[in-house]
């Protein structure tokens, strides 16, 4: 069959090579998008990172295509009833770093509890050696509230118990008996707005959760708590957040995702194109304010990046092209069920 692999790294070739031998094989570091179309369009499978956007006019010009693979747990970037509607299969990777985000997610925690940026900078660009202005506060005895109990959000809850804080959590699907076997309290969303020191989302990017975080119950956070959004930008209003930490509702943020993200990534092409209609200017420029604001902590969409996690992501999206193929999974590290 012919395989593309785009946004793909150097290591990661030699080992798709390996596995998926006999195949006809393309690799590429480029994004796929309306806008970057390859030349050769005549793939049966294609496998993506987050980056690209496989919509309707993708789909139209890839006449051949029969499965989508996305090494990623979020496909909000695939036009799944598309995809459908055209016969075509997809795939996604659905978990690969419940630890591995779920550290950065509580790195994130501790350098605002413990103002661990503040303190680099202060002494790297000052040259002050002074602990005056940097008091934080203790996590323990403290209650953290997770948003979504899946596979990071139950790790999440493990690490905060080990912190020795107390853990409450919604979810749209509350598990039972998932909370008695970890220890923690499902409540309403409001309930957890209200009583968190510390507000954790994991929860997928759906309609259902666009904006989660809003304007209308930004006011119903506990004053002072700490908010960490290592899941996708569009859970949180921007405009709600901005309004939040500026009123002092919110203690602080530790961002890994943003609304608009793409756009701020690449201000480049924002200046010398213009500004794309499907984005949000004002998003942009509120997301601009959010980085210089000395009680927030804003990374690049890094949370999933690490080796070990990588190579799990790689492994899991060679197992559903296998699967699709018809060679078994054998080697598969976790399931791979199907969107």
């Amino acid at each position: 069959m012919k395989i593309a692999f785009f946004q793909i790294e150097d290591w990661e070739i030699d080992h798709i090579k390996q596995q998926l031998a006999g195949h006809e094989l393309f690799f590429t570091a480029d994004k796929l998008s309306a806008e970057a179309l390859p030349e050769q369009r005549d793939f049966e499978i294609v496998s993506v990172f987050v980056g690209s956007k496989i919509d309707q006019a993708v789909l139209a010009a890839l006449p051949n295509l029969k499965l989508i693979t996305t090494r990623s747990t979020g496909f909000d970037h695939i036009d799944l009833p598309m995809a459908q509607s055209m016969n075509i299969a997809t795939g996604y990777v659905p978990g690969y770093g419940d630890n591995t985000v779920a550290e950065f997610a509580f790195g994130l925690v501790l350098a605002l509890s413990r103002k661990i940026y503040e303190s680099v900078d202060r002494l790297r660009e000052t040259g002050v050696y002074s602990y005056v202005g940097l008091r934080g506060f203790d996590l323990q005895g403290k209650t953290m509230g997770v948003v979504g109990t899946g596979r990071i959000g139950q790790h999440v809850v493990r690490i905060a118990k080990g912190f020795g804080m107390n853990v409450i959590a919604y979810d749209a699907f509350p598990k039972s008996e998932l909370a008695t076997e970890l220890g923690f309290e499902y409540v309403s969303f409001d309930d957890l707005l209200g009583r968190a020191d510390v507000i954790s989302l994991h929860v997928p990017y759906l309609p259902t959760t666009h904006h989660l975080i809003n304007m209308a119950n930004i006011g119903k956070i506990k004053k002072g708590a700490l908010l960490i959004n290592t899941a996708r930008g569009a859970v949180v209003e921007t405009d709600a957040l901005v309004k939040a930490l500026a009123d002092g509702i919110l203690g602080g943020a530790g961002l890994d995702v943003l609304e608009e993200e793409g756009v701020l990534a690449d201000e480049k092409t924002l200046v010398l194109y213009g500004h794309p209609e499907e984005h949000n200017l004002k998003t942009v420029l509120e997301n601009h304010v959010l980085i210089d604001m000395p009680n927030v902590l804003v990374t690049p969409h890094n949370a999933f990046n690490t080796q070990e996690a990588l190579q799990r992501i790689l492994d899991t999206d060679i197992c559903n092209i296998q699967e699709f193929i018809g060679k078994g999974v054998a080697k598969c590290p976790i399931p791979a069920p199907k969107v």
